[in-house]
């Protein structure tokens, strides 16, 4: 399956969950399909982003370790499902869109947390996502540049 629909799967199930264990587990997937874009993109995408891309991956891994992993079924976990990126751009777009909202889906549970643990957890866990949607902001910014590069080029030469 593609990145796109990857995280738009992630999206709706994050929006979808009340509870703070589901939450929790939302968060988690999404970490480790930012960790599996960050992978792919560091062995095959564009080479200006390789190293922003292994520094995604290593956040969102970090992410992943310090919400735990929940307990999955054979073919639950999302990131297992990736199978191309597509357009790099819009994959990065929209990824930085779900690590936003993971913040604030961790934001709310953290400011609702009945357990000091929970909440350290969640705040840890918000600082990781964070660091993560900027290396991605960087990415995209990355690409704008290089896009704007070849405008440039193809203009001198036409």
């Amino acid at each position: 399956m593609d990145a796109v629909r990857l995280i738009l799967l992630s999206r709706r199930a994050l929006a979808g969950s009340v509870e703070g264990r589901q939450i929790m587990a939302e968060a988690w997937q999404s970490c480790a399909l930012a960790q599996a874009i960050g992978s792919r993109l560091a062995v095959s995408g564009p080479p200006e982003l390789r190293g922003e891309a292994l520094g995604l991956t290593e956040l969102a891994g970090s992410g992943c370790g310090i919400l735990g992993a929940p307990p999955l079924g054979v073919g639950d976990l999302r990131a297992a499902r990736l199978t191309e990126l597509g357009d790099a751009h819009e994959s990065l777009h929209r990824l930085g869109g779900l690590l936003g909202e993971v913040g604030i889906a961790l934001v709310g549970l953290a400011s609702a947390a009945d357990e000091e643990a929970t909440y350290w957890q969640c705040m840890e866990a918000i600082d990781a996502a964070d660091e993560a949607r900027d290396r991605v902001l960087e990415m995209l910014r990355r690409l704008a540049v290089r896009d704007q590069v070849l405008t440039e080029r193809d203009a001198a030469a036409g």
